[in-house]
């Protein structure tokens, strides 16, 4: 009888370890590490262990989600003083997204703390995108009711914004935009787009742009529209002053 519970904690104490191991990693320590577990615990998990006073993950999921939303807003906010409000509503949407906290998730290996059912482990649940954007989802929540906003917006600049600031979700912004941020950080200065040529037929335009700051050419462009061609023409600009930095 002792040799079966003695096997039986075995498990639970392999967790606690698990956890200790993932604080010293992130360099967070919880001072209640059960909302860190729970924030790693699927419902899967719940459902197996009926006898035992476990939560799973999705209300702090529900929290996380609003705290990573207001987090990541405040930071746009700062950052691009010049982005119109649906600017920064689309490029919040790219950062927030699925894949985007599957990919935060993943770097810090969150799939590997993760407490789940025999069938959702059976069943490739460890490395399943919805689940894993959800975890890090719950591990906002936690780490803000554990220790509040000032402590997320710590690890969002070690996690989140260095991804921002290295333009890995310029897709989804407006060139000019940026180009226009980084002017007026920099310098002073009025930038200027000119339409240099119009060619083809009608019905199958090529416009030529060209966008200079105090009469300093900074890139040109083309495109099917002047609006195309402009963005071009801003893109170019953007990466010859970056490189400049």
């Amino acid at each position: 009888m002792k040799k079966a519970n003695k096997d039986y904690r075995k498990p639970s104490h392999k967790k606690d370890e698990s956890f200790k191991q993932f604080q010293q990693k992130l360099g967070i320590q919880f001072n209640d590490e059960r909302l860190l577990k729970q924030a790693f615990t699927h419902s899967s998990y719940v459902n197996e262990h009926r006898k035992k006073p476990y939560e799973d993950n999705e209300r702090l999921e529900f929290l996380g989600d609003a705290v990573l939303e207001l987090t990541v807003s405040q930071f746009l906010f700062k950052k691009y003083s010049l982005l119109s409000e649906g600017d920064l509503t689309k490029l919040r949407a790219a950062i927030v997204c699925e894949p985007s906290l599957v990919t935060f998730a993943n770097e810090l290996q969150f799939g590997q703390v993760v407490l789940l059912g025999k069938g959702e482990e059976m069943t490739g649940g460890r490395t399943r995108p919805a689940l894993l954007a959800d975890v890090f989802e719950a591990f906002i929540g936690a780490l803000y009711l554990d220790q509040g906003m000032e402590t997320v917006i710590a690890f969002l600049e070690d996690v989140v914004f260095p991804k921002i600031n290295s333009g890995a979700f310029s897709h989804m912004m407006d060139y000019k935009s940026q180009l226009q941020e980084l002017v007026q950080r920099k310098t002073k200065g009025q930038l200027e787009y000119r339409i240099l040529e119009e060619k083809g037929p009608a019905h199958s335009k090529e416009f030529v742009a060209q966008v200079s700051l105090n009469d300093e050419v900074l890139g040109n462009g083309q495109g099917k529209s002047k609006k195309e061609a402009e963005q071009c023409a801003a893109q170019m600009a953007l990466a010859a002053l970056q490189h400049k930095e």
